[in-house]
């Protein structure tokens, strides 16, 4: 029988910038749905941590982050 004792998930995210609308507007946005999806995970209480964040060319960000996977523990890993 096996059992997990810990589990991480890492995610790359591309926060995508709109192409119809002005470049700063669009990074503003860009910016305001990092902090949203940030928010979230704390109010979830999901421990995480933000491996790197990088603006590209185009105003769209790419977010790599290691969170807890489901409700296993985290062990070693977010240290």
């Amino acid at each position: 029988m096996r059992r997990i004792k810990a589990a991480c998930l890492i995610q790359t995210l591309h926060f995508l910038a709109k192409e119809d609308m002005p470049k700063a507007a669009a990074a503003k946005m860009v910016q305001d749905e990092i902090a949203h999806y940030k928010h979230q995970m704390e109010s979830k209480r999901i421990p995480y941590n933000i491996i790197s964040e990088s603006v590209q060319p185009d105003g769209s960000v790419l977010l790599e982050v290691k969170k807890q996977y489901q409700l296993h523990s985290c062990g070693h890993y977010l240290d």
